[in-house]
This record gives C-alpha cells, sequence and structure tokens, in this order.
C-alpha cells in the first residue's frame, strides 16, 4: 500500500513541482515507509517553497532523528517549536518535546 501511495504522490509532484501540497503527500508516505532520506529531502522542498509551515518542519525535524542527523533534528524542531509560538498553536509541543527527548545529550 505504501509504494501505491508513494507512486501516486510521485506522479502527482511530478506533473506539478511546484505544488507543496503534493510534495508534502509525498513526504508523509515517504516517512510511513520509513523512506527517511526522501521523506526529508521532499518537507526540505516544501520548506523552501514556504519557510513558515510548521508541520514540514516538525516532520523533517523527526527524519533528520530517524537518521540520527541529531544537530539538524534539534535545529528543526527549535524552529517548529518557534513557529507553534508565533502561529499561537499549543498542540505541537507534545511532539516537539517527545523528539527532543530523543537526541543524545549534548547536541548542539
Amino acid at each position: 500500500m505504501s509504494q501505491q501511495k508513494i507512486d501516486r504522490f510521485t506522479a502527482l509532484h511530478e506533473s506539478a513541482p511546484d505544488n507543496p501540497l503534493h510534495i508534502f503527500a509525498l513526504a508523509q508516505a515517504c516517512m510511513e515507509d520509513e523512506r527517511w532520506e526522501q521523506a526529508a529531502a521532499s518537507y526540505e522542498r516544501c520548506l523552501a517553497l514556504d519557510p513558515q509551515w510548521m508541520m514540514a518542519t516538525i516532520r523533517r525535524g523527526r527524519c533528520l532523528i530517524a537518521l540520527e542527523r541529531w544537530a539538524e533534528a534539534k535545529t528543526c524542531l527549535q524552529r517548529g517549536a518557534d513557529l507553534a509560538h508565533q502561529l499561537g498553536h499549543d498542540e505541537p509541543f507534545d511532539e516537539i518535546r517527545e523528539l527532543l527527548d530523543q537526541l543524545p545529550d549534548g547536541v548542539e
């Protein structure tokens, strides 16, 4: 099922490469299939199109944790927390704290 979703969203992305919703959907499908590198790159593309996209920022942080790219993950999650605060969203803070707790001690 995941490969079908990935194929579908890849085709949508290819038909409209600057549509951030297609890119986000592709990233989600890749993340569900634990294709962390591809998911992180797709979320990064979303953020290139819209740097204020809080959920893309947080999800990219999750992928970077899976890839053990700790410093990048921490920066991403801190940015997600800043965006959540700026946008007045309280819901993401539990997820952000949970993800930050997965980082090894001493990550700068």
